[in-house]
């Protein structure tokens, strides 16, 4: 059995990825350090790594919640503590009494520099306090180059890691039935919208599924997906329960408050 069977063709290229981090422990009996990964990639680590082979592994994002981590894969031999990780963490100095940042600024700045998504992991707020992860081999360059977000001049303190701001996330537990589990018949049924207002949001690149842009109304939704919808927030499907008797699927979904 292929084990492309167990995932969505669009996963693809990132299983290939860990299939030759994979070899590459086992060849070399070296570690394989990865860039920061979301959460469905990283649960996709799991699913092929497992815990019953010669490569271990272990994933961290710089503090105890943290959403995007970096996954970090051994032999046997190897001792994984988190300074293997080489994660820094920055804090933004900015004129907060004049100006506002929001995350989508901080997030533009730093791909505008020319890195990868992959270099940064979570952003983070705690009323005038703004951080982020990155990783350590490219400490230096933001430093040097990462001087203005939006309208604001801004500098970088490096920080121990143990000063990151641990972000506080509330979800909201429902039961929702809906008659298929296409991405529009699930938005309607948690958002409690129109199927033509779930569609025009998805054809208008609004939605994404495990962090990717989905804007195929028909994309059936699974078990554990995240989902995110702009001007809606985020629910991840929890768990699917069966179907009534009128054979709509029952669903529970976390929704972020």
């Amino acid at each position: 059995m292929s084990i492309y069977q167990h995932f969505r063709p669009e996963e693809k290229e990132f299983i290939d990825s860990v299939l030759q981090w994979k070899h590459f422990v086992e060849d070399t009996y070296s570690p394989k350090l990865t860039d920061f990964l979301d959460p469905r990639e990283q649960e996709i680590v799991k699913q092929i790594i497992g815990n019953n082979g010669d490569v271990n592994f272990k994933l961290f994002g710089g503090f105890q919640h943290a959403e995007r981590k970096r996954a970090l894969l051994y032999p046997e031999y190897f001792q994984c503590e988190n300074d293997d990780f080489h994660i820094c963490l920055f804090e933004i100095k900015y004129p907060h009494k004049f100006v506002t940042i929001e995350h989508p600024q901080v997030l533009g700045s730093l791909m505008s520099l020319g890195l990868r998504r992959g270099k940064f992991g979570d952003i983070l707020f705690h009323e005038d306090s703004i951080q982020f992860l990155a990783t350590g081999d490219i400490d230096q360059y933001i430093v040097a180059q990462l001087d203005s977000i939006g309208r604001a001049s801004v500098s970088l303190e490096r920080l121990p890691l143990e000063k990151a701001i641990e972000p506080q996330e509330d979800w909201v537990e429902l039961s929702v039935t809906a008659s298929s589990l296409r991405l529009d018949t699930v938005m309607s049924a948690v958002y409690n919208i129109s199927r033509q207002k779930s569609q025009a949001l998805i054809q208008h690149g609004h939605a994404k599924v495990n962090w990717a842009t989905i804007e195929n109304p028909a994309f059936e939704v699974r078990e554990s997906d995240m989902i995110s919808v702009r001007g809606y927030g985020r629910m991840k499907i929890m768990s699917l329960d069966g179907k009534t008797k009128k054979d709509k699927w029952k669903i529970t979904a976390g929704k972020q408050k």
